[in-house]
């Protein structure tokens, strides 16, 4: 309770700042949880960087790295009541909050790079963002991820291999389904705590893209990345509905052209740098890659696709859409 009081002062009354005139100067602040290094921050610059240059000044973002204002979970809540005006999170812990993030968060439901970009930039990702309005918040724009794999200190090279394994995963009921399907014991744990929990053996394994390996460093303790790229995993900038709402129609066409141009920024940016990652963890951390089967995976997890689309007719809708984009 202390800490959330505490969040909320931090914030209150400074999330936006609004005078009375429509031509008002607003100063937006946007919290995240990852280092200032990250591509992710500084495509969130990008943005702000952007806004400011479209408005002449009369919009501005300040973008807070580490979760200064509390972590991804508290920042969404904050956001959802007007105290915070942004914040980045991604879909796998959105879908607690908007149901049709979920349908993203299926295992191997996109089937290339561009299958995956062209839905998020496109009318089912618009259908998406907009969708949690009425819950307190929208969204603004997606970063690609890249996909994501399990890595550990120990080969994965079938389901098989994840058996009795405590494998980490963000507190979302896709991805807790998804390792139980495979094999694996899903264990949620925040993502500043993974460091240590992979290193004392709390946890066996855990599935992130490969920028995890040196960003957070777990490399350092996790040798061995087999990628099986089983999701693809959006970050999300999203926007308190009642700070969206206070902008004039011109601030609210500036921010989402601002937010458009730092997507195309940034999968450009996150690419090349995955590339990078890839090799600064192989040389310097000594991390072995291991190109698996998919086939095994993907069998495992097909049922997920179905039980998705039986919990509502949202969900399923939005999973055929998704899977016909692939043609």
């Amino acid at each position: 309770m202390k800490r959330n009081l505490a969040l909320i002062g931090a914030v209150a009354g400074a999330a936006f700042a609004l005078t009375a005139t429509a031509a008002s100067a607003v100063t937006l602040k946007l919290n995240h949880n990852n280092p200032k290094d990250h591509q992710l921050h500084k495509s969130m610059e990008f943005m702000a960087e952007r806004v400011k240059e479209l408005t002449n000044g009369d919009v501005k973002i300040r973008v807070y790295a580490n979760a200064q204002l509390g972590t991804q979970r508290e920042s969404l809540e904050l956001v959802q009541n007007g105290t915070l005006a942004m914040a980045k999170s991604n879909a796998s812990e959105l879908e607690a909050f908007e149901e049709s993030y979920s349908a993203m968060n299926l295992p191997y439901i996109f089937v290339s790079e561009d299958h995956y970009y062209n839905v998020l930039s496109g009318e089912i990702g618009d259908d998406i963002l907009m969708a949690s309005k009425d819950k307190g918040f929208i969204g603004l724009t997606y970063y690609v991820e890249g996909a994501r794999s399990f890595y550990a200190n120990k080969e994965i090279h079938t389901p098989a291999d994840l058996k009795g394994m405590k494998i980490r995963v963000q507190p979302s009921e896709s991805a807790i389904r998804m390792v139980e399907l495979l094999g694996g014991n899903p264990t949620p744990i925040s993502w500043g705590e993974l460091y240590s929990a992979l290193k004392q053996g709390v946890v066996d394994g855990a599935e992130n893209n490969p920028s995890a390996l040196t960003s957070a460093r777990h490399g350092e303790v996790s040798k061995f990345y087999s990628n099986d790229g089983h999701t693809m995993i959006p970050s999300v900038v999203v926007m308190s509905t009642k700070v969206w709402d206070s902008l004039d129609e011109n601030q609210q066409k500036a921010l989402k052209q601002a937010a458009k141009d730092s997507m195309l920024f940034h999968r450009e940016a996150w690419n090349e740098q995955t590339r990078k990652d890839i090799e600064q963890a192989k040389k310097e951390l000594d991390v072995k890659f291991i190109e698996v089967e998919k086939g095994p995976f993907i069998e495992a997890v097909m049922p997920m696709h179905e039980e998705a689309s039986k919990k509502s007719a949202r969900i399923a809708d939005l999973v055929e859409r998704i899977k016909a984009a692939a043609k």
